[in-house]
Formats: C-alpha cells, structure tokens, sequence
C-alpha cells in the first residue's frame, strides 16, 4: 500500500505487539497495520512480529540469531504466531516459530532463533565502518515529493545517504532513524527494531548492476540476522554489499553500525530477482 508522505508516523513495537492466548500454549495472535507495507509487509517487519512472540517465551533471555524463510506472501492485518521452545539450556536457547495470516490460507514464514544470556568474556569488534560513509549530520538527507504517494514503510524512517554519489560498485549505505524511537525500558535501542532495517539490501544490487540495467523486483526468500553489540544511539547506519547475482537470485550481506561505531548486527540475505512490469514506480 502508498501512503502520502504528510501521514503520521508509526510505533514499530506498537504495530508488532502480539497477545498471548490462554487457551493454546505457544500461541500469539498481533494485528498488523499497513503501516509497514512497501506493497506487502515488510520481511524484516514480519520477523520482528514472530521475535516478539518469541521473546515472550523466554522472556529473561537475549536475542542472539535469528534466520526467517519466507515462505508466501503475508498481508497486513491478523497474524498468528505458534511458537516451540526447542531446547532451553542453562545460557541459551532454541526456538521455532511459524507466522501466517489469519485471512489468507499459506505458510507465511518460518524463524527458528537463538536467545541466550548475556555472558562475561572477551570482547571486541575486529572490523570498522567504512571510511567513505558519512556520518549521519554530514550524510545527504533523502527528501520524497510530498506531493506523491510514497510506500508505507519508507515513511517511518527519515533517511540519510551515506555514500556518496562518486562511490561505484555493489554497496549501498543509508543512515535511518525511526520517527518513533524503538527504547527498551533502561534505554537501549531494541533488537527486535533491527531486523526491518537490515531487511533492505536491494540497492547493493541496483549498484552492482549500474544504471544501465533492467528496473528489478527482489523479494526476500530468506533473513538471517546476528544482534551483536546494544546502542543507545539515534542513528542505524544499514551498509550492505551484493556478492553474486545469477539465475535469477542474488545474495547479499548487511553490517549495522550506530553513530557511535558500535557494530549492532550482521545479516545476510538471498532474493529473488524479477523483472519490474513496464510502468512500475517502486522498483529498484
């Protein structure tokens, strides 16, 4: 669904929020607005709502991993979300979820998660953020006609490009932050807001294949996001490359930086790759 950029903005942890039925152990049900559409929800949103579930199984644990088959189309409005408890350790533990619509017969998506304690132990980040993305204040805002209809999702974030326009190859990098800030109770950035940000590695492809190439559709087959370090921070920096494309699939990577250089997540991605029908606004 399009929205007109002049809408209000949305709350993430209230649109994705799931109810526990006490009638079916391991059962949610959440009620997804459009607000997160591009024309249907977004992967990353969808995983998020089935984290959710999740989280509320083992609710003293973290997230670690999480990887998301997306398995049909899942439209906005009621979902269900059935949950199983794998193995529960001492430190960590495993689980499965499957989401579908509560409207449209599919299997929607399955996650399977791993949700662990945090633990004393050597620390460190052996990698950095590149040193041709800009800082957000220095970044490029990225404005839409507020005249034309845009996609719902977009419209929760403002939006910095943070690589230049003299930067080539298969990268892509845009500071976001939510209109509506994702905080955890003590003031940490929620994890469970990460995965819609990394859940937009596309344009590594677009760049990759230059300005010459086919306008394209790349839906997501699958997500696996690993939560790393926690921010405080306002600004989430999704710098993505595309290592491949071929016989109609691409696969991607994402890190997530905040403006303080704290490596948040790491993610990965295969997409399938369609040709856009003439006349399409929103390909890539």
């Amino acid at each position: 669904m399009l929205y007109p950029s002049a809408m209000e903005p949305a709350d993430l942890a209230k649109d994705t929020a799931v109810l526990r039925l006490a009638s079916a152990p391991g059962w949610y049900t959440a009620e997804l607005p459009a607000n997160w559409n591009y024309f249907t929800p977004s992967g990353g949103v969808l995983m998020t709502v089935a984290l959710r579930a999740m989280q509320a199984e083992v609710p003293e644990l973290r997230p670690i991993s999480a990887t998301a088959l997306f398995c049909s189309p899942v439209p906005d409005g009621p979902l269900e979300v059935r949950v199983e408890v794998l193995r529960q350790g001492n430190v960590a533990a495993q689980l499965r979820a499957a989401l579908s619509s509560s409207k449209l017969p599919g299997p929607g998506l399955e996650v399977s998660a791993t949700f662990g304690k945090k633990l004393a132990g050597p620390e460190g980040t052996f990698v950095s953020l590149s040193g041709d993305i800009s800082r957000p204040q220095a970044a490029r805002p990225i404005y839409y006609d507020p005249a034309r209809p845009m996609p719902a999702f977009l419209r929760q974030y403002e939006m910095r490009d943070a690589l230049g326009p003299e930067v080539v190859g298969p990268r892509g990098a845009c500071w976001y932050r939510y209109r509506v800030a994702q905080r955890l109770p003590d003031g940490r950035v929620d994890p469970l807001c990460l995965p819609p940000i990394a859940d937009t590695m596309p344009p590594a492809l677009r760049a990759g294949l230059g300005p010459g190439a086919p306008r394209f559709f790349a839906p997501s087959l699958d997500l696996t996001v690993h939560f790393l370090a926690d921010s405080r921070g306002e600004w989430l920096c999704a710098h993505s490359t595309c290592r491949h494309v071929g016989a109609g699939f691409a696969t991607a990577d994402v890190e997530l930086w905040d403006e303080d250089g704290h490596l948040c997540a790491f993610g990965t991605q295969m997409m399938i790759v369609k040709k856009a029908p003439p006349g399409s606004r929103h390909a890539a």
